[in-house]
């Protein structure tokens, strides 16, 4: 039988969904990241499945020669080095198919959150204001929405947008990417000439740091709302920051920050974090783009699905 360690907490149906294709688990989310490397040199574990307690490196790896595997419960893998799973033969894993349903619907709240003032009119009322003229909104209907990334998130949330009469481009650094039939793909020129609203979707890798910097801004032809649910940094927050008192954007809505230790920013990330914190055209959330109850079990059905696809013979 299969062995797989796992190191962060998963929906309690993941033994039963394991089971089921031969795997046995050693369920240790209790351990620290310091712990791992003696666990996994502890047994001769054929899998490890993480969330992002730690970085899978080259040293981490070595503890384990008998992996074959490594699966990543949910879609980003920028806190695993994937030259050193190529290195050691092993092979990565992930479930961007487990939370994709669960991004695109937030990311279309936080849209029409930006457009109709929803959050800025609801902490008004609670404070006994009613102010219907300054939080008249616009409607998302023929607005054109430009997706930077057409990969599995990018797809769910254009799938979204079908639906309210909007004109979707796509641009994606994979030429031959699959729109879904929901996109058309475009140039990046084209995006940023045509666009009203910019949606982030792109994997956070080192040629994409801060992808969305000054000059990328300062490229559209409109003033744009931005949408971040992708990692946050693909953008850059001074940028950001630019490009909202300047007017070149025009309400921003990030579910994911430069830095998400608030009690460890550093003065610079402070300053820009406290503006965006007080804008009024601002709206953030805590990375819960692809956290709901249905993609916490998905993930696990997504996994089971591809570990049983990677044992078999």
């Amino acid at each position: 039988m299969s062995l797989c360690l796992v190191i962060d907490e998963m929906h309690p149906s993941l033994p039963d969904y394991m089971a089921e294709i031969g795997v046995k688990l050693h369920y240790r989310p209790d351990l620290i990241a310091a712990e791992v490397p003696a666990a996994l040199a502890a047994h001769p574990y054929d899998g490890l499945m993480v969330r992002s307690k730690l970085r899978i490196t080259a040293a981490l790896l070595s503890h384990g020669p008998q992996l074959r595997y490594v699966a990543r419960a949910g879609a980003g893998v920028d806190n695993i080095d994937e030259e050193a799973l190529t290195a050691a033969g092993v092979s990565l894993l992930n479930a961007p198919e487990g939370n994709r349903d669960a991004v695109g619907e937030y990311a279309l709240g936080l849209l029409l959150a930006l457009l109709r003032n929803i959050v800025r009119a609801d902490q008004e009322v609670r404070q006994g204001q009613w102010r219907r003229e300054a939080n008249r909104g616009e409607e998302l209907g023929g607005k054109t929405v430009g997706i930077l990334g057409c990969g599995h998130m990018g797809k769910a949330f254009a799938r979204r947008l079908a639906a309210f009469g909007c004109t979707v481009l796509t641009y994606d650094q994979d030429p031959f990417c699959d729109t879904g039939g929901f996109a058309s793909a475009v140039t990046l020129t084209e995006l940023q000439a045509r666009a009203e609203v910019l949606s982030l979707h792109i994997p956070y890798t080192a040629a994409n740091h801060h992808f969305v910097n000054e000059a990328f801004l300062n490229g559209f032809r409109n003033p744009i709302w931005l949408l971040n649910t992708a990692r946050g940094e693909v953008l850059d927050h001074a940028a950001l920051v630019w490009a909202l008192q300047v007017g070149q954007v025009r309400g921003a809505a990030l579910d994911v920050l430069e830095n998400e230790k608030l009690p460890a920013l550093s003065p610079e990330q402070q300053a820009r974090f406290g503006f965006l914190a007080t804008a009024p055209n601002v709206v953030l959330s805590p990375h819960i783009g692809g956290w709901t109850h249905q993609s916490y079990e998905r993930i696990n059905q997504v996994l089971a699905h591809k570990i049983a696809a990677f044992l078999r013979p």
